[in-house]
């Protein structure tokens, strides 16, 4: 299998007044073609930093990222910003829908601003949120709408462009349990079943539980790993639980 998604030696340091936090501390990543990777860590360990950097949303300030065979050091801005509207799909915890517009105009905005004509816009749109189950609620505003049904709008949204890479921060944080765990079976689909690949940071070993590889980070470093037979709730908490010592 070829990697889609590829991070070396990542670094990255913020500076909070006179003072340097540093994130990321030399991280090695990589996420194959069709594969469904969760990362997890406490509060603090770089997760969303690591995410933000793999998407192009941020710049390291060491190593290098290859993203679907593009390595961005070497794309100006511009660049980076089409490369992601076209090949990476995110979602957020907190849904980030626009509230003066339609569920289905929400999902269609990615393909509007790509220049797509309005015929395909509505039929693509439409047929996400089919994907998703809110074909009914087309014409609904966000605030119309339950957290469930925002969160399947923000999914919808983000597989609207058909991108490789789907990047997820806590997509179920605000979630109840069923309604996440239907959320999750979704992108379970979207990864066997259109061969979409999944990065999802969380700190629920039930959602790591979906994926096909649990890759753990402690204070800025990749330290474990886990996947096949072994991603499992009870694999995931004993670790995690180690890490807590």
């Amino acid at each position: 299998m070829s990697k889609v998604l590829q991070a070396k030696a990542l670094k990255k340091q913020y500076i909070m007044g006179e003072v340097s936090v540093s994130a990321l501390q030399g991280v090695n990543f990589f996420v194959q073609k069709r594969e469904f990777v969760a990362i997890m860590g406490p509060s603090g360990s770089g997760k969303s930093t690591l995410l933000h950097l793999l998407g192009g949303l941020d710049v390291p300030n060491e190593g290098e990222i290859t993203l679907a065979g593009q390595q961005l050091c070497l794309l100006q801005e511009d660049e980076i910003t089409v490369l992601r509207r076209r090949e990476v799909g995110f979602v957020f915890q907190f849904f980030n829908l626009l509230p003066t517009l339609s569920a289905q105009e929400n999902v269609a905005l990615p393909l509007l601003l790509d220049g797509i004509d309005r015929h395909e816009r509505q039929v693509r749109s439409k047929e996400a949120l089919k994907m998703v189950g809110l074909e009914d609620r087309a014409d609904h505003k966000p605030s119309q709408l339950s957290g469930g049904e925002q969160q399947r709008v923000a999914i919808a949204r983000a597989l609207v462009t058909e991108p490789q890479i789907l990047l997820t921060d806590e997509p179920t944080g605000n979630l109840d349990t069923s309604v996440g765990d239907r959320l999750l079976k979704l992108l379970r689909r979207a990864c066997d079943e259109r061969g979409q690949t999944i990065v999802m940071v969380t700190h629920d070993p039930a959602a790591a539980s979906f994926a096909d590889r649990v890759v753990f980070l402690l204070d800025g470093k990749d330290i474990h790993e886990i996947r096949g037979e072994q991603v499992n709730i009870e694999s995931i908490v004993e670790f995690l639980t180690h890490l807590d010592c």
